[in-house]
């Protein structure tokens, strides 16, 4: 339910005097956390007092709480009865979905479904938004309370019917004595002459024990025993029918969930009239004699109409119970502390009952002849807010329940919020007692294994005489004990009123560790499904310069719960106070020097996670607020953006939001479960790539249920998906503002910030040593853990946050999420990350192949909306290629149909009834239009003139033309017969490519080492053959075709228009001289110089025509290399020479390699590779180019040329036979036997092409087809049908015949035929 910042939280104009009221009341009743005396003499320093209530970690959650219920309450009418504006259009809105169905009968939700959508839309973020603007805000109690039943509990008369049944741990409440099912029942309490003070209400937190009793919520009516007596109030519900195999009507229908109904304030007050009514009556059926006073009689009506419902934690609870163990006085019930009951019977199990004889003295009997109430001074009438609210728990709830305080809030508060420093009377609970009177011993840190609050919310563990004294137990323990001793002197009121909230001001290593040390050692940890599950070992990591802190503790005897409750508070509001400020988080994680090293950052992490990681998420959450505040430059009075921003907010430099960001970051990380393993932690990634939570095989390997579903909690968790989605909505938020500085001109001259991401990642590849000590493997192991745990992260967010389509939004979450992960695939090689990191392999997965990719083209990426096929490294290899030919494909079709229907109409031209009657005009209007009506590009070419056949009847074509279907004719002018089903054209390439890069010719030269051809610098061929041959292979590709050729890596990076500057780009095709290179760079000096050693001079070298020719490389100026001239008189290149280049020293010598890479792949060959690509572009989308990387690509035009026999084999299909017949396995037994040479030789003759193409074997048609039987010695040869793939292999006698005949096929194999 988290709310927008800049929206309203409630169109009512009196929602801030109401929230004052509700912080002041909240201020009076909630448990201050103060520092334990036996705190270490080195945490004092960093106390601090917390004046501003919104910073109070109690109070927060009860506004949590607070607007949940409101908001399931609008919700619930929204669904079910609608704002009633006739032209509503909000979806969720009944008047909306009646006005859409017109006169057709329209269906209302019922109370289980609307509160199951009521919670699920309360739950979200900003789930104001969600709301009808026409709604009007519920005025009268929901349909929730219509079922519930109130009337008088009768009793057995007995010794102990005044003492109520305790159901807290070990005890079971009972219900009346002859009656069965289970009661909420509420004891009478008196109406005092004062404002009454409020009951409070054990309430379970946990979200695992929200499902309640069994099915029927509250209890159904029980008959009253005759011979009882009238005590108390009882709720039942009215019984109901419920289809017990419907998941949302026994999860929903819970009284768990009711209870969020029951407690919207409107509800609240329906059901304290009814009580007071009740309450009534049993006053004169008890014959008291006690006459109400007419304050009592006012105070059900003290508490503001939308005040939260304050649990109390079960320190109040202690100091309530010990304080009514002295009071004796009764009288009749108080009409708002009787609905409280209601919250402690529904979950019997762990209520708190009140003495029924329990009485709110007034104030001269609370603490001293001077005390009084603590109420607020915002305005006198509103004074009355704080005495009597309804209370029931101030813990946390996990789950999707979202803070309404969005970031942290100003210190300046009103002033009648601020505790006055006056007297304290802090609410008291009554004694817990059992039905035979005795009064209940303390809960234990483990008596409930269901919660971890209730091991914290236990009594004190010390019986008390006063209230007061207990109160000092709390606030002021002594210090000089290790157990605090009470004393019978009650301390006076004023000096308990100088005691405010306190918290650590910021958090260090030190502070960390004690913090979690104490919360672990005490059990008071909050209880999670991270693993592991704690974290020790603090002492042994830290170096000598921190020193443990430790509790003092002079004996060696269980610790008091009263103290381990004291701790606990203070730890979660230390967090919180730290966690929920951003400033205070620079505090507490930077330093002069930046953020403190990013191991050390995640231990701290991981130890505050263990320990309460629903407080870590929430806090962080709330700091992120501050990082949406715009930068001071925009909130400049000079910045036109100045009016767009209500007033000057604390705003943040790009290092100190990074610095946040990355906090936050380490934060959701260290939740991850603690994998040591490399190749398991990239198997997991691989996992929630794919969208799973199991791997069941295949493509992702298999990896231990347990682990799976530890991964799937964390990812999966509510409060870390919202961080996680705040976090990476600042991304693009803090670019924008990059943006609008750069606009405003008034800032031209003013320092440009670096982009928050840099900075971010620059704190990744850190190499800062570590401040704790960590071993080798460890930092190791934390070096790859990050960054791709933080991939994982921000998967998760694109994967919550998709709606289905290949369009996304920019500026949200989804955003962020890309931006971070093409800012850290930039820096892949430095973060330890391959391509294989990056994938996202549920998106390819479910979008469509065909339409998606073809949308793309036309599609224009903006701030608001991107698409993802811009960040192509989320998609595999298979779907990108898949993609690539889909574009292809589709321009092909779209040629071929524009072609086709244009030969349609020249057919209905030319036809004999046209409405053309010449002859010769029709003749002539058939020639003009031959070309554009073409529907292929057909290609005759001879065997003796491949090449040249091929440059003439390319040349000069228009884009239409090479944009259709190819169609080859191979050697028909020699008789040979083939049918061009892409075997002719195979052959046809194979044989071009192979006559064009001859080295003869002059255009290529072929390394004798790798067999990779290059472009011959300075060739004597014009350029006009080169786009020619870049022609060729774009046809190739274009209708999905490899080619016999090796080309390096270097020049699909130069198509793709990426950079080749480093080694590893020209190690593939030069490989020895990336290794020389790098022998220069690595050269130790201290073994000799570098000028002595080497012996190189600054210039570029190469062979042209037989002769050896050199420049010297001058980066200040543009540089060109020498061309063949075709004049015979001019000069050799090799004339030009220089004859003093400077040589090569150690300074110079990162300059001479990236100068010589630079003149190597570029200067001396930049005509002819220009030319190249205008003609490997011709056929090519330039934006489909995009979706390719420099190894894809050149998989796309080369294939693999390793052949996998055994894949081959699976892919192999059979006609005249099958895979068992003794023919076909001895031809696999040869098959299996060939070297590399023989098996690209098979390939070639069945497919004509000896390259596996991109997706491997799967993609080939390999066809073994029966052509008869061969007896005798002799007999025919294996034939192949290239244009379908078929090899067609006689019957031989024996293997030997069989192997002896197909190797004479394979070395002689050319032509087509058939046999």
């Amino acid at each position: 339910m988290t709310r927008e910042v800049s929206r309203p939280a409630d169109n009512c104009p009196g929602r801030n005097s109401l929230e004052d009221d509700i912080l002041a009341a909240l201020w009076e009743h909630v448990p201050f956390p103060r520092l334990p005396a036996d705190a270490p003499s080195e945490i004092k320093d960093l106390v601090v007092d917390v004046e501003n209530p919104r910073r109070v970690y109690a109070i927060h959650h009860a506004f949590r709480r607070h607007d949940l219920q409101l908001l399931v309450e609008k919700f619930i009418v929204q669904l079910r009865y609608g704002c009633g504006f006739g032209a509503c259009t909000t979806p969720s809105c009944f008047s909306c979905r009646k006005r859409l169905a017109g006169k057709a009968p329209i269906r209302r939700y019922n109370p289980t479904s609307a509160r199951t959508l009521a919670v699920f839309l309360a739950s979200q973020d900003d789930a104001d938004s969600r709301l009808c603007p026409h709604l009007r805000p519920p005025t009268s109690p929901s349909d929730a309370v219509k079922p519930l039943i109130f009337g008088p509990r009768y009793t057995a008369r007995s010794n102990d019917t005044t003492n109520p049944t305790f159901a807290g741990s070990g005890a079971r409440t009972k219900p009346a004595k002859g009656g069965t099912g289970r009661v909420a029942s509420k004891r009478g309490q008196a109406k005092i002459a004062g404002n009454s003070s409020p009951t409070r209400a054990s309430y379970r937190r946990n979200s695992q024990d929200r499902s309640g009793p069994p099915e029927g919520g509250l209890t159904k009516n029980e008959a009253s025993s005759s011979a009882g007596s009238p005590h108390g109030i009882r709720i039942t519900e009215k019984s109901i029918s419920k289809d017990y195999r419907s998941f949302a009507a026994n999860v929903f229908g819970t009284v768990a969930f009711k209870m969020l109904e029951w407690l919207a304030p409107n509800n609240m007050e329906a059901m304290s009239e009814k009580v007071a009514a009740i309450g009534g009556g049993l006053d004169g059926a008890k014959g008291s004699g006690e006459v109400p006073s007419r304050s009592g009689e006012q105070s059900g009506r003290t508490s503001p109409p939308s005040a939260p419902s304050i649990p109390e934690s079960e320190n109040q609870a202690a100091i309530r119970r010990n304080s009514e163990a002295h009071r004796h006085s009764t009288s009749g019930p108080s009409p708002r502390n009787e609905v409280s009951g209601l919250s402690q019977r529904v979950h019997p199990e762990h209520q708190s009952v009140s003495n029924p004889n329990f009485q709110s003295l007034p104030p001269p009997q609370r603490r001293s002849s001077s005390a009084r109430i603590r109420t607020s001074s915002v305005s006198k009438a509103q004074t009355k807010v704080a005495p009597d609210p309804l209370v029931e728990s101030i813990a946390d709830e996990p789950g999707p329940m979202s803070p309404s305080i969005h970031g942290p809030q100003p210190e300046k508060v009103s002033k009648g919020l601020v505790r006055p420093p006056s007297t304290i009377a802090r609410a008291t609970s009554p004694v817990m007692e059992h039905e035979d009177g005795k009064p209940l011993e303390p809960m234990s840190p483990h008596s409930h294994g269901d919660d971890h609050y209730s091991q914290v919310d236990g009594a004190s563990g010390e019986e008390t005489s006063s209230s007061a004294e207990t109160t000092r137990s709390l606030d002021t323990p002594d210090e000089g004990q290790d157990t605090p001793a009470f004393s019978d002197k009650v301390e006076s009121a004023s000096e308990l009123d100088i005691y405010l909230p306190q918290s650590l001001s910021r958090l260090n290593l030190q502070a960390i560790n004690f913090i979690c040390d104490i919360l672990q050692e005490d059990a008071t940890s909050e209880r999670h499904l991270l693993e592991p599950p704690t974290i020790s070992g603090s002492d042994k990591r830290s170096s000598n310069r921190f020193k443990a802190w430790k509790r003092k503790r002079k004996t060696q005897d269980s610790y008091p719960q009263n103290l381990k409750l004291q701790w606990k508070l203070f730890a979660e509001q230390s967090i919180f106070h730290v966690l929920s400020d951003p400033q205070a988080l620079l505090d507490s994680f930077t330093s002069s020097n930046g953020l403190i090293d990013s191991q050390t950052l995640w231990y701290c992490m991981l130890r505050l996670t263990r320990v309460a990681p629903g407080l870590v998420f929430d806090s962080l959450w709330i700091a992120l607020a501050g990082l949406f505040a715009p930068p001071k430059t925009l909130q400049s009075m000079r910045s036109p953006t100045s009016k767009v921003f209500a007033g000057p907010k604390r705003s943040f430099t790009n290092a100190e939001a990074a610095s946040v960001i990355s906090v936050c970051f380490h934060a959701l990380v260290a939740a991850a479960p603690l994998v040591t393993d490399p190749r398991r932690l990239n198997d997991m990634s691989r996992i929630r790539a794919h969208g799973l939570s199991l791997a069941g095989g295949g493509a992702v390997a298999r990896q231990p249920v347990s682990l799976c579903l530890q991964y799937e909690d964390v990812f999966t968790d509510d409060m870390a998906l919202r961080l996680a989605r705040r976090l990476l909505r600042v991304i693009p938020t803090r670019r924008h503002f990059d943006e609008l500085i750069e606009l405003d001109l008034d800032s031209e001259d003013r320092f440009k910030e670096p982009d928050v991401i840099e900075i971010l990642l620059s704190h990744l590849e850190s190499s800062t040593q570590p401040a704790l000590n960590f071993s080798k493997s460890e930092r190791s192991m934390h070096e790859k853990r990050l960054p791709i745990l933080l991939l994982d992260w921000a998967r998760a967010v694109m994967l919550h946050e998709w709606e289905g389509k290949p369009e996304v939004s920019g500026d949200g979450p989804f955003g962020g999420a890309l931006s971070l992960i093409a800012a850290m695939y930039q820096k892949r090689q430095s973060l330890l990350l391959g391509d294989v990191h990056f994938r996202a392999e549920y998106f390819g997965d479910r979008l469509d192949p065909i339409q998606m990719p073809v949308a793309w083209l036309s599609f224009t990426s903006t701030r608001q909306k991107v698409h993802l096929l811009d960040y192509p490294y989320i998609f595999s290899p298979t779907s990108l290629v898949s993609y690539f030919r889909a574009i292809n494909f589709s321009r092909m079709s779209r040629s071929y149909e524009e072609a086709n229907s244009l030969q349609s109409r020249i057919n209905a031209i030319i036809a004999p009834d046209s409405l053309v009657p010449e002859t010769h005009q029709k003749n002539v209007l058939q020639d003009l239009l031959k070309v554009p009506s073409a529907k292929y590009l057909i290609l005759d070419i001879s065997r003796k003139n491949v090449l040249p056949d091929a440059f003439e009847q390319l040349w000069r074509r228009q884009e239409r033309e090479l944009l259709r279907p190819l169609k080859v004719h191979l050697g028909e002018d020699s008789g040979e017969e083939g049918f061009d089903s892409g075997g002719v054209q195979q052959e046809f390439f194979r044989l071009a490519i192979a006559e064009a890069l001859n080295p003869d010719y002059g255009a290529f030269t072929i390394d004798e080492r790798t067999r990779m051809a290059w472009f011959q610098p300075g060739s004597v061929q014009p350029d006009w053959k080169f786009e020619l041959i870049g022609l060729v292979i774009s046809l190739a590709v274009y209708n999905g075709l490899t080619l016999p050729i090796t080309f390096p890596k270097a020049l699909y990076r130069k198509l793709l228009g990426e950079p080749v500057t480093e080694l590893h780009h020209i190690a593939d095709g030069w490989p020895d001289l990336a290794n020389g290179l790098t022998n220069l760079l690595e050269w130790n000096e201290k073994d000799g110089s570098v000028e002595d050693v080497f012996v190189l001079t600054y210039e570029f070298s190469t062979s042209m025509l037989g002769q050896p020719v050199s420049r010297e490389m001058d980066p200040s100026r543009r540089a060109s290399w020498p061309q063949f001239s075709n004049h015979p008189d001019a000069d050799p290149a090799s004339a030009s020479n220089p004859s003093d280049a400077p040589l090569v020293t150690g300074d110079n010598r990162n300059a001479y390699v990236s100068d010589y890479i630079r003149y190597l792949t570029d200067v001396s060959v930049a005509p002819q590779f220009a030319a190249f690509a205008r003609g490997f572009r011709a056929c090519l989308h330039p934006k489909s180019l995009k979706l390719l990387t420099p190894s894809l690509l050149q998989n796309i035009v080369e294939g693999t040329q390793e052949i996998d026999v055994a894949e081959l084999r699976r892919a192999a299909r059979y006609v005249g036979w099958d895979a068992s017949h003794r023919t076909v396995r001895d031809f696999w037994s040869i098959v299996k036997r060939y070297d590399d040479r023989m098996r690209r030789k098979l390939l070639e003759f069945v497919t004509a092409s000896d390259r596996v193409p991109v997706g491997g074997m799967a993609n080939i048609q390999f066809v073994v087809q029966k052509n008869g039987e061969e007896e005798g010695e002799g007999g025919h040869l294996p034939t192949a049908y290239t244009c379908y793939g078929t090899l067609l292999l006689p019957e031989y006698r024996d293997k030997d015949v069989l192997r002896e005949r197909l190797a004479m096929a394979l070395e002689n194999a050319q032509g087509f035929g058939f046999a």
